[in-house]
């Protein structure tokens, strides 16, 4: 099975993927859209997104792609992340000035990057900026990234675990064309929907969920980019759609809300931390 992530060999999202499918041929791509895309094509089986970080936050470009998909949410991958400063073999920790990394890298190492008076330049992939830091020795240049990067491109580690925070955990998605088939055990539910315009809209909404005892686990919103200043909100609940709380929710929802897009039902994982 190929299975579709961004990045290079040697990302985190690799290597969540391979945590959830050992046997799988992992199929790195550039960026999240050419991920979504890859899918969508029948390029691959399946594709693994960042969603959310227990530190930096939300990945808001994976939020917007999966509204504008057709794809399904049918997984679940919860990874440990542990972040590494990586240098050229032969060059000391007092020698860095500047680190290349991803974003969200570098935001979930802010506080050692402070510390040690690092600047932080922001690329598209952690493995990458440790592929580009072996092939292309930058005096003063280090980057963060996994073990496993490190070992791949023969890059030296300087520090372990720079993460500021110790529970460091991304949450990936498992995106499908076909929808997941319900099986034993705990489920989750993402959707997406909108509220009326008036007073009390978004309480109403939510209010539809305890009604029917079904537990939300997150809520977010995010700017709508076809209006100024409106909201759509990202939701996940405890349950699948087939079951009766869930269904039942749903289904006031829908005659209640302005819009409302089933994200997918998938298993929950419980293990993951």
């Amino acid at each position: 099975m190929r299975i579709a992530y961004q990045g290079t060999e040697g990302a985190y999202s690799e290597e969540a993927l391979i945590k959830a499918f050992p046997e799988a041929t992992p199929v790195g791509y550039p960026t999240f859209h050419q991920v979504f895309s890859a899918v969508e094509k029948g390029e691959v089986e399946l594709g693994v997104v960042p969603v959310e970080n227990t530190t930096a936050g939300s990945i808001n470009q994976t939020y917007d792609l999966l509204l504008e998909s057709d794809l399904h949410v049918v997984g679940e991958i919860v990874h440990r992340v542990e972040h590494c400063l990586l240098a050229p073999p032969g060059v000391e920790l007092k020698e860095i000035r500047a680190v290349k990394s991803h974003p969200q890298a570098l935001a979930q190492c802010d506080g050692f990057l402070a510390r040690l008076g690092l600047t932080p330049i922001p690329v598209y992939d952690t493995a990458g900026a440790a592929r580009e830091l072996a092939e292309k020795r930058e005096a003063g240049m280090g980057a963060i990234a996994s073990r496993r990067a490190a070992s791949l491109y023969g890059l030296e580690i300087l520090a372990e675990n720079i993460e500021d925070s110790p529970f460091n955990y991304t949450r990936f998605f498992v995106l499908s064309r076909e929808e997941a088939k319900k099986g034993p055990g705990p489920h989750k539910t993402s959707i997406v929907f909108a509220v009326r315009h008036r007073p009390g809209g978004l309480l109403e909404a939510l209010s539809l969920f305890a009604e029917a005892g079904v537990n939300l686990t997150k809520l977010e919103s995010r700017p709508r980019k076809d209006r100024a200043f409106s909201y759509l909100f990202y939701l996940d609940l405890e349950g699948h759609l087939e079951d009766p709380g869930p269904a039942q929710a749903l289904l006031k929802l829908l005659s209640r809300a302005a819009f409302v897009k089933v994200l997918g039902s998938y298993p929950a994982m419980t293990n993951g931390l």
